[in-house]
């Protein structure tokens, strides 16, 4: 660490999921393809795991540190059970969907929501035996137990159905506002339910005092506004507001998948520099991407795999002497000029903050790029992201040297991993490997771990540019 960067560390990760099978409807994907088709929407529905199965599911047991991505099965993972698994793991759960939507309307403060009677009594009694009910003001809930069916049949409504009956109703907040309409304010409340989640937590597994954190960056793809700021966002502090995170403030960082290490890299700073003392980097999950690859998995005969919602929390504080250090000197940033090629951005993000510190590729142990599960990416054609990413590394540490080219395939298995994310592109852009990082570099035997997250600006037709950060987690010295 040089003199000019105090040591900062991450001392607390959780990520959650949230199974919600009745959402997956909503998501852009489905939202556009199923009306006026009934064949499809019919197979769609029947594709719809179940809560059980979604548990099973290898990839979710690895998303919530039950397993180490390496130690995932052979594929296929769809449809294989290994026997009984537990929706708890060691850094957070797969919550069911009734208990979410008891969650969502818990979080919701301005009387949009409207739950069934059911909806709210089944909600209260499974979140009243929840690890985390002394976190979760569920006395909200039943300000929004009301008359589900009268609700659905107001204009501009959103409804979530029951096995009788609407379950939930959004409405919308205004009629001719398209940033306030019912699917987008159900998005940004999905987002902050995922959110809310993983930082509880993450202050239950910690024993951190809520008061004592002092700001929180948002780094989800929501896009909170009003009629004249579409974009204009703060998750953060309405997620602070949610935890019980009294004394902080917050804002967000926008930047499409990449947010997160950016996000975290403003964390350390803020630290480093005296700002705060304690800041917490939170994401939630994005509905929109429900059910996106849809079409493959029933071409398939898959299940449709995108029907769970991600939520991440991860805390950046000073040196305590054991957490990971978060490296402010080996920083990597794709630059205007660096080129959007592949090569020319993996070699921008993860070759040159190594070359700064004269390490070599073969010096990390674990890269982390761009985790998106195969099995959800290759039947609609987009192949396995993550074993491209890895590859392109490999091919650039021949180049340089640091391996021969006949050891590309084992670079590959070593330092690499089978991408197991959800297709919430900002939380599978490496942030979803940053609770296994810091277990490998407390407990483990990792000495390095490089985060590699990558944006695609040219999604949102400003640019044609991409983005991306990378950062170095290292091993403490004092606590290894």
């Amino acid at each position: 660490m040089t003199a000019t960067h105090a040591p900062v560390v991450v001392t607390a990760t959780t990520q959650v999921l949230a199974h919600t099978p009745s959402l997956a409807r909503f998501g852009s994907k489905p939202a556009r393809s199923l009306p006026g088709r009934p064949e499809v929407d019919e197979r769609f529905t029947a594709a719809l795991r179940s809560h059980a199965d979604a548990i099973a599911y290898s990839p979710h047991q690895a998303y919530i540190g039950a397993l180490h991505p390496r130690d995932l099965p052979a594929r296929p993972w769809a449809g294989v059970t290994g026997g009984a698994a537990d929706r708890f793991g060691p850094d957070g759960e797969v919550m069911p969907e009734a208990e979410f939507v008891g969650l969502m309307a818990a979080v919701e403060h301005f009387g949009l929501l409207t739950l069934s009677p059911a909806a709210v009594d089944e909600a209260l009694a499974a979140l009243a035996r929840h690890p985390l009910a002394k976190w979760m003001d569920l006395e909200r809930l039943e300000a929004h137990r009301g008359d589900a069916e009268a609700a659905a049949a107001e204009p501009g409504t959103l409804v979530v159905s029951g096995s009788s009956g609407p379950r939930a109703v959004m409405r919308r907040a205004h009629d001719k506002d398209e940033a306030l309409c019912a699917s987008v304010l159900l998005e940004n409340l999905a987002g902050k339910a995922t959110a809310t989640l993983a930082v509880l937590h993450m202050l239950d597994r910690s024993g951190v005092d809520p008061t004592s954190i002092d700001y929180v960056l948002g780094c989800g793809e929501e896009a909170i506004g009003d009629r004249y700021q579409r974009g204009g966002g703060n998750m953060a502090k309405a997620v602070a507001e949610a935890a019980g995170l009294t004394e902080a403030s917050g804002a967000d960082i926008k930047d499409f998948c990449a947010a997160p290490v950016p996000a975290l890299v403003i964390a350390a700073s803020l630290v480093t520099a005296g700002v705060f003392e304690r800041v917490a980097v939170v994401a939630g999950g994005s509905l929109p991407k429900l059910g996106m690859k849809f079409e493959g998995h029933l071409a398939h005969d898959l299940p449709v795999l995108e029907d769970v919602l991600c939520g991440s929390a991860a805390l950046v504080t000073r040196d305590d002497g054991c957490s990971p250090r978060l490296r402010l000197d080996a920083v990597g940033r794709h630059r205007v000029s660096a080129g959007g090629s592949g090569p020319q951005i993996m070699q921008a993000l993860a070759i040159e903050p190594l070359e700064r510190l004269g390490l070599r590729t073969t010096d990390v142990d674990d890269y982390a790029t761009e985790l998106h599960n195969p099995e959800i990416t290759e039947p609609q054609g987009s192949g396995d992201v993550a074993a491209r990413n890895y590859k392109t590394l490999a091919a650039l540490a021949a180049r340089r040297g640091d391996i021969e080219r006949g050891d590309i395939a084992d670079f590959v298995t070593r330092r690499g991993m089978p991408g197991f994310a959800p297709t919430q592109g900002h939380l599978a852009s490496a942030l979803c490997y940053l609770p296994h990082a810091t277990t490998r570099l407390t407990t483990g035997d990792a000495e390095r771990v490089q985060l590699v997250g990558k944006g695609s600006l040219f999604l949102g037709r400003i640019t044609q540019l991409s983005d991306g950060m990378s950062v170095l987690l290292e091993r403490n010295e004092r606590g290894g």
